[in-house]
């Protein structure tokens, strides 16, 4: 069997715009751009390290996170450094929603919406911690 993957496709109204933001403060690298005839772009992918995720501008058929009041879906990308990147988004115009800080899990995470209606957790591992030791943690309200 060959290796699977999963690639979210983020609908948003400003393709473009939203690739120019993910590539300045994700450090995205555009790998896939196509358009309609009218300039839509109605596929692209771009790589985050060994990531990858879909743009495309919304259409009659896939409507944009901003359009329908936000995704309910929640990005994590697990970076060196969370605090400079949520300050790089928050600087190219996302709101942030917590912001960064050491969890009880072992992490340092904090989460910002982007300008196109999708929420980015991002996260560094601060410590290695057993699932029953996040759970003792959380029970206890540390």
């Amino acid at each position: 069997m060959s290796e699977s993957t999963v690639v979210p496709k983020l609908v948003v109204a400003g393709a473009d715009h939203a690739i120019e933001f993910y590539q300045k403060t994700l450090g995205a690298e555009l790998t896939v751009r196509y358009a309609a005839p009218g300039g839509s772009v109605v596929f692209s992918e771009l790589r985050i390290g060994n990531a990858s995720i879909s743009v495309k501008d919304e259409d009659g058929v896939d409507k944009a996170a901003i359009t329908i009041g936000g995704s309910p879906i929640i990005l994590t990308l697990n970076v060196d450094d969370p605090d400079a990147v949520a300050t790089a988004m928050q600087e190219a115009g996302a709101s942030v929603v917590f912001p960064v800080g050491d969890m009880p899990y072992g992490m340092r995470q904090g989460r910002v919406q982007d300008p196109f209606g999708f929420q980015w957790i991002v996260s560094r591992r601060t410590e290695n911690l057993t699932p029953d030791e996040v759970q003792q943690r959380l029970d206890a309200g540390t």
